[in-house]
């Protein structure tokens, strides 16, 4: 096939032809995608003119946009615009309104600051979000706390007093809890008789025979519980030990357990194994004397207070 022929035909080609019949063809792209594509280009070389983009050394291209925050030391910083500056920015912004609100709770005692109506907007805006921010994660959003793990805050319930000036020294300097492995030192049989003797306490179904020794057991000094828990088992304040009369329950997962073999047998497994996992930690020196006082009236209006 000559090559004038090639040409001849109604589809375009470059006017090539290898081994006879092999031909190119031209397909030129269309015009507007054409156009998009050089406008896409424009794009880009504006966007990296205004914005920060290409690596360049140890930092990158900074662009034209400049943005203006203070650091946590005070200090004002001018730096290119970028996503950490701008939350900075933001927090700063958020930080100068909020002053006079933290200056006021720092002049305010505490039952000042809760009885104040002007106030009680602003410990609950600020006070939540400090408790989500801090709190949550293990308390959970709603204070609720979790069975085994975690302290309801929102059930009165108070292991360290639950008044302004307790919950004030928990947060400040945190709390770890701890209970001796009974198993170490109590055979089965007794520890199954406390464990009943317990149950008995928050009215849950229980052996009495058990219960009966239970009593005497947790009264003796062979397993000496009442060292900690009170002789009216209703807890220490002070150390931290737990109500048992309240059908509370923090380390022993009772409420899952649908029997009353079930629940006896989780306050059981609590007394074998012992506890030595309720650590708080210190929140002095993370949050500021502002923010744990307005934390403190948050956490206090949560359960009641005391």
């Amino acid at each position: 096939m000559s090559e004038q022929k090639l040409q001849s035909q109604t589809v375009q080609t470059t006017g090539h032809a290898w081994d006879g019949d092999l031909q190119e063809y031209n397909n030129p792209l269309p015009v507007w995608w054409v156009y998009t594509f050089y406008v896409t280009v424009v794009f880009a070389l504006v966007y990296w003119t205004i914005y920060p983009s290409w690596p360049f050394g140890k930092g990158w291209i900074g662009g034209l946009s400049n943005i203006t925050y203070v650091n946590s030391d005070g200090q004002t910083k001018t730096h290119s615009w970028n996503t950490r500056a701008l939350l900075l920015e933001d927090m700063n912004r958020a930080a100068i309104a909020q002053k006079p609100y933290f200056d006021k709770v720092a002049a305010m005692s505490y039952a000042q600051v809760a009885k104040d109506p002007d106030m009680n907007g602003f410990i609950l805006s600020a006070g939540k979000a400090l408790f989500s921010d801090n709190c949550a994660p293990c308390h959970q959003a709603g204070g609720q706390g979790v069975v085994g793990f975690f302290p309801n805050l929102t059930d009165d319930d108070w292991l360290y007093g639950g008044s302004f000036d307790k919950i004030h020294e928990t947060i400040m300097g945190g709390r770890h809890g701890y209970m001796p492995t009974f198993s170490e030192v109590l055979s089965p049989e007794q520890i199954d008789e406390l464990a009943n003797y317990v149950a008995s306490l928050s009215g849950i179904g229980h052996d009495a025979t058990k219960a009966a020794a239970g009593n005497v057991l947790f009264h003796s000094e062979t397993a000496a519980c009442y060292y900690c828990h009170g002789a009216d088992a209703k807890g220490r304040k002070e150390i931290g030990s737990a109500n048992l009369t309240d059908n509370i329950w923090l380390w022993a997962n009772v409420p899952a357990a649908s029997s009353a073999e079930g629940k006896v047998a989780a306050i059981r497994s609590v007394i074998a194994s012992g506890l030595n996992k309720g650590v708080m930690p210190a929140w002095a020196g993370r949050l500021s004397p502002e923010q744990i006082k307005v934390l403190t009236v948050y956490v206090h209006e949560l359960g009641g207070g005391q």
